[in-house]
């Protein structure tokens, strides 16, 4: 849980996700503006020169003004009828579910992450392990088979074989240790720090099955709440309204408009009796109709560019619910045959402990050669390392179950937590 909370922190992916979820929040504030008056205010301030000189002095004088004028206008509109509108106002609240259904799976996906990642590095540390545990008891069988050579109770070649898997696994330990480090980087990634240790699944845990154990009650739970079907359900009704939005484009309009304002003027720029000026005050108050008649075929190209992508919609709806189906399938049978393979590899380990005595001694007898011990050392230790990693896989597989039916919470990790151990 400590990993998870730092993965909540950092992870970039997870940060960007929030911060995609708050910007998509807002279209419905601004779906809304799009029903709500409108009240603007414009200002103007002027200053001009005028020279006019008469052609004909007796009749109309000469003169020179500066005149200066000061107005302010405002406008106050209220959408009577405007369908585009509405229309628009629908698709902002089906968005802001679109965005909450993202962030949702964005939240999911952290935790299959993260538990990923950590458990990633718990196999590393375990295949890290094995090996370093094979390479002790390959020593030990190197420096038995020297001993044995020496007072003549085996032959050179089981000193060669011993030597040769003991190189073998040096090998095997870099690429081991090499592993690791890439799985720390990995888990450091998403959580931005390096963790010294971290505890490891208790060997004796026993892995539930699903609940409920029926595939085609997760299948049917993963079409219907799925995360990702409801951002296509959201897309498709999105879609189908862009489609009427876009057929609302050839009819009318309505508003109600009123202005006021005021204009003031220091003088009259083209009076020649008067350099008077004025004040003048203006109000307004009405209806504004507008119907298009003909934009050069926009709007019916918008229309039927609408309705293709209304169907286009409806194809990414069902394959998202395909593809849910196939893989709430698939990550079924991944988590009871896991339990399946982790049951069988316990009673695989026991038969393994078992094959390796056995080996020892009939060594120790002459019944059995130096190679034979050695192959059942890798035997033990390998289903060792399989039975770990059966283990990870499976509590993970569990988790991707419950993300594609959108019902893996962090109670479920906390279920996990509890089952860690030094």
């Amino acid at each position: 849980m400590q990993v998870y909370r730092d993965a909540q922190r950092y992870d970039a992916v997870y940060s960007a996700a929030r911060q995609t979820l708050a910007a998509g929040r807002e279209r419905l504030p601004q779906g809304r503006a799009l029903l709500l008056p409108t009240l603007n205010l414009s200002a103007n301030a002027q200053r001009a020169r005028v020279e006019s000189d008469s052609r004909d002095p007796s009749l109309t004088p000469s003169f020179n003004r500066d005149p200066r004028t000061l107005g302010y206008t405002v406008t106050f509109a209220q959408p009577l009828y405007r369908p585009q509108n509405y229309l628009q106002y629908k698709q902002s609240e089906l968005q802001v579910m679109q965005a909450e259904a993202t962030f949702a799976q964005a939240s999911q996906d952290l935790i299959v992450r993260t538990a990923q990642a950590y458990f990633d590095v718990l196999a590393a540390l375990d295949t890290l392990g094995v090996v370093r545990s094979q390479k002790e008891a390959t020593g030990e069988q190197l420096a038995a088979a020297k001993r044995n050579f020496e007072v003549g109770t085996a032959t050179i070649t089981d000193t060669h074989e011993a030597q040769s898997r003991f190189d073998l696994i040096g090998a095997q330990e870099i690429a081991a240790l090499n592993d690791l480090q890439s799985k720390h980087q990995a888990l450091q990634l998403i959580t931005g720090k390096a963790y010294k240790e971290l505890k490891a699944l208790r060997p004796e845990v026993k892995l539930a099955p699903p609940n409920p154990e029926n595939m085609e009650s997760w299948v049917e739970l993963s079409e219907k709440q799925g995360y990702p079907v409801q951002t296509a359900e959201a897309g498709a009704e999105i879609a189908s309204l862009e489609a009427r939005r876009q057929r609302a484009g050839h009819l009318p309009t309505l508003d109600a408009v009123a202005t006021y304002g005021q204009t003031g003027q220091s003088a009259s720029s083209t009076s020649t009796t008067s350099a008077t000026g004025a004040d003048i005050t203006t109000a307004t108050i009405g209806l504004q109709f507008a119907i298009p008649l003909y934009q050069g075929g926009a709007i019916d190209s918008r229309e039927r560019e609408a309705a293709a992508l209304s169907l286009k919609s409806k194809d990414d709806l069902e394959n998202a619910r395909r593809t849910a189906a196939v893989s709430t399938r698939q990550n079924y049978l991944l988590v009871i045959n896991g339990i399946s393979a982790i049951a069988a590899l316990e009673q695989a380990m026991i038969s393994s402990q078992s094959s390796l005595d056995s080996n020892k001694l009939g060594y120790e007898v002459g019944v059995r050669i130096n190679i034979d011990v050695l192959n059942a050392q890798q035997q033990l230790f390998s289903t060792r390392r399989d039975l770990a990693v059966a283990r990870y896989n499976t509590i993970v597989n569990q988790l991707k179950l419950k993300s594609l039916a959108a019902s893996l919470r962090e109670e479920d990790l906390e279920e996990i937590n509890r089952v860690l151990g030094p």
